[in-house]
């Protein structure tokens, strides 16, 4: 089972694989009923497919028969074309990338070995694999210099799911499951990786099953949402906006909640609105003095501190630089900000929060601009508008 564009040690041009689910049944001995019941369904390939539904629907059961965690009772399953069922389990797994809610790293590896555990079975090379490990912290955002000997006991709960994710992703699989990875972080940790992941995706084309019980993060995340009931019966497995628009049932109509007008906004993201530029931004080496005297010029009271890598860290007024020995210690770091993959509602929730306007930032972390209440509050308008003409 390979990529249908394979990249020597990662690269932007992977492709997933389509999977095929065929009348899929799980039946557990002394159960009456079938935990999954004649599930059929197509998930494209390179695309998110999301499983949302109330738990113990069989949501994550269906994912785990994927890479047979979890062995069906009956039913076909194929991955890029081959019968899961009839491959080595164990191969299979190596396979497919596995992501779970806390991470699930082995403890008394550092960070390094837990990313480098799938590609060691695949009895690659020291070399090749130390490569892959440093290429996978830095396009997780963990810098390898940083956190290549750290345990998981010293890490927080968000950079323990990017070493997972990291993990997952290491052996370059066509396949990602990702069992609700999210769910055990504080939200404004869950945004930060929620959009880490689209932007992973933008440069990977992975084919990503995705489990959650949130639909305001499939419809942030999914390309396609399969809303589930009860033995993952799919009540309908459509887009998002086509579900927000047009939802199949009471049941569905039940998901998507109050406010399906409001929830477009987690289908805009903000490279789709026009940004601003902070009045003045500044390198974190810059001399308190210098940067009060470019603030005098353009007649502007704050400045954005940028880190070696361009990266946002703090705001700072221009009378806290009077008695500040340095800007990394001026000013208030930033509680919260978002990338171009956040969503318009994250925007806003970020807005609360840092009480402003909101610093974006790029692929890798870098400032792009700035994203302020009255862009959010006119799309809004427009979207209130153009739904009531619909």
């Amino acid at each position: 089972m390979e990529t249908t564009a394979s990249v020597e040690g990662g690269g932007s041009a992977v492709s997933g694989v389509e999977i095929q689910l065929e009348h899929v049944t799980k039946r557990y001995p002394g159960s009456r009923e079938p935990a999954v019941d004649d599930v059929t369904m197509t998930i494209p390939a390179g695309k998110i497919v999301i499983l949302v539904g109330p738990s113990g629907c069989g949501k994550t059961t269906t994912m785990r028969m994927i890479n047979r965690l979890i062995e069906p009772t009956s039913g076909k399953i194929t991955i890029g074309g081959k019968d899961a069922l009839r491959l080595n389990p164990d191969r299979l797994r190596r396979t497919v990338g596995y992501a779970i809610q806390q991470a699930g790293l082995f403890p008394h590896f550092t960070v390094a070995q837990n990313i480098a555990v799938v590609p060691g079975l695949l009895g690659w090379d020291k070399k090749k694999i130390n490569d892959r490990v440093e290429e996978m912290m830095d396009l997780v955002g963990l810098d390898p210099k940083q956190f290549h000997g750290r345990y998981p006991r010293q890490l927080s709960g968000g950079q323990q799911q990017r070493v997972g994710v990291a993990r997952a992703l290491a052996a370059d699989p066509p396949v990602l499951l990702m069992d609700e990875p999210f769910g055990a972080v504080d939200p404004i940790t869950r945004g930060n990786l929620q959009d880490e992941l689209l932007r992973l995706q933008s440069d990977l084309h992975k084919t990503i099953v995705f489990v959650t019980h949130d639909f305001d993060e499939a419809v942030k995340l999914g390309d396609k949402i399969a809303v589930l009931g009860n033995q993952s019966k799919i009540l309908q497995y459509d887009t998002p906006d086509a579900i927000l628009a047009n939802p199949a049932d009471d049941t569905v109509a039940g998901f998507v909640g109050a406010g399906a007008s409001l929830k477009q906004l987690t289908l805009l993201r903000v490279r789709d609105v026009e940004l601003d530029q902070a009045p003045l931004t500044a390198s974190i080496s810059e001399s308190p003095a210098s940067v009060r005297q470019k603030l005098a010029e353009k007649n502007a009271k704050y400045v954005l501190v940028l880190d070696e890598r361009r990266r946002p860290v703090r705001w700072v007024h221009l009378r806290e630089l009077g008695g500040a020995s340095s800007l990394g210690t001026a000013g208030k770091p930033l509680s919260d900000l978002v990338s171009l993959q956040s969503t318009l509602q994250d925007a806003l929730e970020a807005m609360l929060v840092e009480g402003g306007g909101v610093p974006v930032t790029g692929s890798r972390g870098e400032y792009v601009g700035t994203i302020h209440l009255d862009t959010v509050m006119a799309t809004i308008q427009r979207l209130r508008e153009e739904h009531a003409e619909s």
